[in-house]
């Protein structure tokens, strides 16, 4: 997985992310569930053209957002799905934190989510 750019007008562009929590986590999953990429295809594109769903997680310390998308390899709907976590960085770059499968984990605390965010930050600024 590799950054995403999105960019109608050169002075508005919108550029995607991804952790390396977010990277290994869809590399397992995608062992199990085959059709993973194309499951969360429709929320890059939602993300990249400026969109922000999903619920907005409280007490993460950033702009972070919680999204449920379908698993089409379960046919049992969002509710089983994976769960996203975003972080809205700035309106022009946004973070994908990570991902994972609500019938194989529960939420994620948002301490958690704090450290990961954290890792990415002090990842980039040694860049």
């Amino acid at each position: 997985i590799r950054n995403l750019v999105y960019c109608p007008i050169p002075s508005n562009c919108r550029v995607t992310s991804f952790t390396s929590e977010f990277k290994r986590n869809i590399r397992q999953l995608a062992k199990k569930y085959r059709h993973i990429r194309e499951d969360i295809q429709l929320l890059f594109d939602q993300l990249l053209v400026g969109e922000t769903p999903g619920d907005q997680v409280q007490q993460a310390g950033y702009t972070v957002f919680k999204v449920r998308v379908n698993n089409s390899d379960l046919n049992k709907g969002k509710r089983s799905g994976y769960r996203v976590i975003y972080y809205l960085q700035t309106p022009q770059a946004v973070i994908l934190v990570t991902i994972y499968s609500k019938t194989e984990q529960s939420d994620i605390p948002s301490a958690t989510i704090r450290r990961l965010i954290d890792e990415y930050i002090n990842q980039s600024n040694d860049k």
